[in-house]
C-alpha cells in the first residue's frame, strides 16, 4: 500500500503548474492538481491571451487610418464591445478545455477548490472533507494585482482583472502604472477609442527596460493620442456621479470614467499555509527557491510567478518542465533564466532580450552601441509620424551581440529569432554577415555599421 495518497500534489493549475503536473504524471507518477478558479491560470483566463484578443480588436482603429493612406475610402466602422467580450469569453473557455483534456489525457486528478497545507505532506481542499496526502508539492499558485493599501478611495478602481469584464466599454480611464500591463492596457483602451490617460511615478514608464526603449515608446505613446504623466501619483480617490476623481500630488484633480491599477502583481502566497509546512519567503514575500526550483522544505519545490524570478509565462512553463524532468524523469534540469527574450505588446510594441546598455556598462564595462531611428516603410508612404527603434548593444573585444533592443511593428515577432543568436554567443561581424530580406524593418537590424555616439557625447569630442 501506498505511504500516501499521491506521488505530487501541484497546487495551481497555470501555465507553469500544468506543464509540471503533466509531464509528471506521463511518467506514471500518481499526480493531482488543485485550481480555485478556472483550469488555465493568469495567462489563459485573465492575462495574455484575452489580452492579445484585445490588442487585435484594439489595433484595427490604426489599420483604418492606415487604409485611407493607402487610397482606401469610407472606412467608418464601429466597435461592439458586448460582442467582442463575448467571443473572448468563448475562446478562453475553449482554450481552458483543452488544458483540463489535456490533464485528464496524462492521468493527473483535478480537483477544482482552493487547497491549503496542512504540513509538508498534508493538502486540505476547500469544501472538502479530510485531507490528502502526497510525497511531492508544487506550489504553482502565480501572482495576484496588488492596490496600495493605505491609498484613500482604493475602493474605486478596477485592475487588469476586472478589464476582461466590464459591463461596457467606458468613455475615459486613468491607468496608473508603468510597466507591461499599464502600457499594454493603455494601447488597448486608446485604439478602442476611450480617452486614456497612462499616469506613472517614475521618471518614464517600463522600468528595467533599455532607456532609449523607454523614451522612445514614451514618445510613440504621445504620438497616437495617449496622455502620459510622469513623476506623479494619487494621494486619494472619491467617487463621483460620472466615475472617479482623482487628487494628485501635483494639486491637480481629474475625472474619468473608469480608474485602473495596474501598479505590479504580488506572489500570491496568502493562505496557501505554507508557514505550516515551514516553506521559506524572501524579503519580498515571494517563495524562495534554488535553481532546481526546491524550497527550503526538501520535498515542496515552487514554479512561476510566486517565486517571482522571471515572471513570462514561457518561463514558468519551462520551470515546471525542468522540476518534472528532474524529479520524476531522472534527468536533473535547471531552467537557464540568462537571455530571455520578452515583449511587451503595447502600441507600437517592444522586443528585447539580453542587457540594456546601462546593465551592460556595469557588467562589462567598455561597451558599442549600434541604434537607428527610421520610420518604417509602411508608415512613411502616407506620411505618418510614428517611428521605429532598434539598438544593439555590443561587448567591446569579443565583439559579442549582449543586447537586443525593439520597438515598432513586428517586435516581439523579430525578438524571437534574435534571441536565438543572442544565446548561442552571436558576434557583431557574425550577425553582420547575415544577407539583408528586402524590403522589411528587420532589414535595419542586420545593416547597422556605423557605431552610434550620443549627441552630448559627440558635442563633448
Amino acid at each position: 500500500m501506498p505511504k500516501y495518497d499521491y506521488d505530487l500534489f501541484v497546487i495551481g493549475a497555470g501555465s507553469g503548474g500544468v506543464r509540471a503536473a503533466r509531464l509528471a504524471a506521463m511518467s506514471g507518477a500518481r499526480v493531482a492538481i488543485a485550481e480555485e478558479h478556472r483550469v488555465g491560470g493568469t495567462c489563459v483566463i485573465r492575462g495574455c491571451v484575452p489580452k492579445k484578443f484585445m490588442v487585435y480588436a484594439s489595433e484595427v482603429s490604426q489599420a483604418l487610418k492606415t487604409a485611407q493612406g493607402y487610397g482606401w475610402s469610407k472606412c467608418e466602422a464601429s466597435f461592439d464591445w458586448p460582442a467582442f467580450i463575448s467571443a473572448k469569453d468563448i475562446e478562453i473557455a475553449r482554450l481552458s478545455g483543452i488544458y483540463v483534456t489535456n490533464l485528464q489525457n496524462a492521468g493527473a486528478d483535478i480537483f477544482h477548490a482552493r487547497a491549503e497545507l496542512e504540513d509538508a505532506h498534508t493538502v486540505a481542499l476547500a469544501g472538502r472533507e479530510g485531507t490528502i496526502t502526497t510525497d511531492k508539492i508544487l506550489i504553482a499558485t502565480g501572482a495576484r494585482p496588488s492596490i496600495p493599501p493605505s491609498l484613500e478611495g482604493a475602493e474605486h478602481v478596477i485592475t487588469s482583472n476586472e478589464a476582461f469584464h466590464l459591463p461596457r466599454l467606458p468613455k475615459s480611464i486613468l491607468i496608473v502604472g508603468g510597466g507591461y500591463i499599464a502600457v499594454e492596457f493603455a494601447g488597448i483602451f486608446n485604439g478602442l477609442g476611450v480617452e486614456t490617460t497612462l499616469m506613472y511615478r517614475g521618471a518614464n514608464i517600463l522600468r528595467g527596460f533599455d532607456n532609449d526603449v523607454r523614451s522612445h515608446l514614451e514618445a510613440e505613446l504621445g504620438k497616437r493620442g495617449i496622455t502620459v504623466i510622469l513623476g506623479c501619483e494619487h494621494t486619494r480617490l472619491e467617487k463621483t456621479a460620472g466615475g472617479v476623481k482623482s487628487f494628485l500630488a501635483s494639486g491637480h484633480e481629474m475625472e474619468t470614467e473608469v480608474v485602473m491599477y495596474a501598479t505590479g502583481r504580488a506572489p500570491y502566497t496568502a493562505g496557501l499555509g505554507l508557514e505550516k509546512a515551514g516553506v521559506a519567503l524572501d524579503e519580498r514575500g515571494a517563495v524562495a527557491v534554488d535553481a532546481y526550483s526546491k524550497t527550503s522544505v526538501e520535498n515542496i519545490w515552487a514554479v512561476g510567478d510566486v517565486t517571482d524570478r522571471i515572471n513570462l509565462t514561457p518561463v514558468a512553463i519551462r520551470e515546471g518542465a525542468a522540476f518534472a524532468e528532474t524529479e520524476f524523469y531522472g534527468r536533473p534540469t535547471a531552467f537557464d533564466h540568462e537571455q530571455v527574450a520578452s515583449a511587451v505588446f503595447s502600441q507600437p510594441p517592444v522586443g528585447a532580450v539580453g542587457l540594456t546598455e546601462a546593465d551592460a556598462r556595469h557588467k562589462h564595462g567598455k561597451v558599442d552601441i549600434y541604434r537607428t531611428v527610421f520610420r518604417p516603410m509602411k508608415t512613411a508612404f502616407y506620411g505618418g509620424e510614428e517611428r521605429m527603434l532598434m539598438k544593439l548593444v555590443v561587448e567591446q573585444g569579443s565583439e559579442r551581440i549582449i543586447g537586443c533592443h525593439i520597438v515598432g511593428p513586428d517586435a516581439p515577432e523579430m525578438i524571437q529569432m534574435a534571441a536565438i543568436a543572442l544565446k548561442m554567443g552571436v558576434t557583431k561581424p557574425q550577425w553582420d554577415a547575415t544577407c539583408a530580406v528586402h524590403p522589411t524593418a528587420a532589414e535595419e537590424l542586420v545593416t547597422m555599421r556605423e557605431k552610434y555616439v550620443p549627441p552630448q557625447l559627440a558635442m563633448a569630442g
